[in-house]
């Protein structure tokens, strides 16, 4: 490993080795007991995390690694659900206190589908890369667990190609089951699941998940499972090209300076990725030092902290990122606009500047964002006096259309009489200098026009939100911070 990638591999197994407990032979979630994840489940342990431990293990294969990995694998392997006939097979229990799902259960809350995958894909590379680091009686249990997760996603019948990061480890790992199991009509239907991800994505050079600072870096791993596991070379070649491209299209929205991606954002969990673990932040890591790469200061109590162990599997994958994209990583290429249609219907904007990023996505009128939604459609960032990173986003709209240019963004609802909130994040905020007609923000102004009916602001110095109603159209005016 180049210095990079070993210090980003080191860190990760040192929290791995830190909350790892040996009676339970897991690894200890790094929040309170009882605290949510991302889909609801709670507890003080956690299953996926424990088998990229384990790997890391592997990969390491020090003085009792090798034991302490088995034990781990043999410990996850006891949380996967075999009972066939319901919708959880073959899937994991997210954690070992989570009671078994029932009839009534609902997907994300009661149980996670996407463990099938993000579990059966680190066994699939333990399998590959070292399958004389395991007894032979788990590698045949880790075997069987794969056919389990690959029927029991096709009996669920719920994933559609578009849904991009498990669309493409699930295509590996049917890829893979195949080709072990002798099975000529899952390498058929695997290679046409493959294809149908590849058309989606060659029609307009995006995938449908897009621009997520999270959710791109599984991307990328599924991807790299493609490059350098796939059983054809037409497979490799699909995933090394298209790896390529995202990496391209990536590196359009981010702004060195800033040290993040500017939005829109399809699927995100934060809006600044110096404040928590992006699993893009990860993979950059390998080609960045500490003080440039998009990561926080890791403590244990980091948002997200947990996507830093998917570092052994980037260091044991390795990078194909093109020079040009590389390149724009540390040297800023000058003030641009990014324009890119996600689908027939959909397309990003972005105005990438020398002090402030904002974007927005026209979406046809067909997303809308609410309390709970990963769908950020309008966003803005730029480093506030105090050196931390302030933001802008709408939190709650209808059906919008948002698009960005040099000046500004441009915000539109279908109807005339809707309602937006907008979320401001930059300490030092003065609430009274929120103005209908302008935001007096550390940093940055913004002069704002709309059409709405009534305008309200709410919230503390921290997180303030400012709501329109009667709102048909509005537009940020956007200066470079100064």
């Amino acid at each position: 490993m180049d210095a990079n990638t070993r210090e980003l591999f080191e860190q990760s197994m040192q929290w791995s080795d830190h909350f790892y407990d040996d009676g339970a032979k897991l690894v200890r979630s790094p929040y309170s007991t009882g605290a949510a994840g991302a889909h609801g489940s709670a507890g003080r342990y956690m299953v996926r995390e424990s088998s990229w431990y384990a790997l890391g293990l592997l990969f390491r294969d020090q003085d009792g690694d090798r034991g302490r990995a088995a034990q781990v694998i043999e410990k996850v392997l006891d949380q996967q659900y075999t009972v066939p006939g319901v919708r959880w097979y073959g899937t994991y229990k997210r954690t070992p206190e989570e009671p078994t799902p029932t009839g009534k259960s609902v997907m994300w809350r009661g149980y996670d589908p996407n463990w099938r995958h993000f579990i059966g894909t680190t066994f699939a590379m333990i399998l590959i890369e070292y399958p004389d680091r395991v007894p032979a009686s788990l590698r045949e249990r880790m075997y069987k667990a794969i056919d389990l997760a690959v029927v029991g996603e096709m009996q669920e019948g719920r994933l559609v190609p578009s849904y991009t990061n498990i669309a493409l480890m699930y295509g590996f790992l049917w890829d893979f089951a195949a080709v072990h199991d002798h099975r000529a009509d899952w390498l058929k239907q695997s290679a046409d699941w493959n294809d149908a991800v590849n058309n989606l994505f060659s029609a307009h050079h995006a995938f449908f998940e897009y621009n997520s600072p999270t959710y791109c870096g599984v991307d990328l791993y599924g991807l790299a499972l493609w490059r350098n596991y796939g059983s054809s070379a037409h497979l490799r070649d699909m995933g090394s090209t298209m790896e390529i491209s995202l990496w391209r299209d990536l590196m359009k929205y981010y702004q060195p300076s800033l040290r993040n991606l500017s939005g829109p954002f399809d699927r995100s969990y934060g809006m600044d990725m110096e404040s928590y673990v992006s699993v893009v932040g990860v993979w950059m890591r390998t080609m960045l030092d500490a003080k440039h790469a998009p990561l926080p200061p890791l403590v244990a109590t980091t948002d997200h902290l947990p996507d830093l162990w998917f570092a052994p599997h980037i260091a044991i994958l390795g990078l194909n990122v093109p020079d040009d994209a590389r390149a724009k990583m540390t040297h800023f290429s000058g003030p641009h606009l990014v324009r890119q249609e996600i689908d027939d219907k959909r397309t990003a904007t972005a105005w990438i500047g020398n002090n402030v990023i904002f974007g927005g996505e026209i979406t046809s009128f067909t997303k809308d964002a609410g309390p709970t939604s990963q769908f950020h459609p309008a966003t803005v960032q730029w480093r506030t006096p105090s050196g931390q990173i302030g933001w802008v986003l709408i939190v709650e709209c209808p059906p919008i259309n948002a698009s960005a240019d040099e000046h500004g963004l441009s915000i539109d609802t279908k109807d005339a009489n809707s309602t937006i909130k907008i979320q401001i994040h930059a300490k030092g905020t003065d609430k009274a200098k929120l103005l209908r007609g302008s935001w007096s923000l550390p940093g940055l102004q913004i002069k704002t026009s709309a059409d709405a009916k009534d305008f309200t602001v709410t919230g503390d110095s921290d997180n303030l939100y400012v709501t329109y109603t009667g709102l048909h159209h509005m537009r940020l005016e956007i200066p470079e911070s100064k």
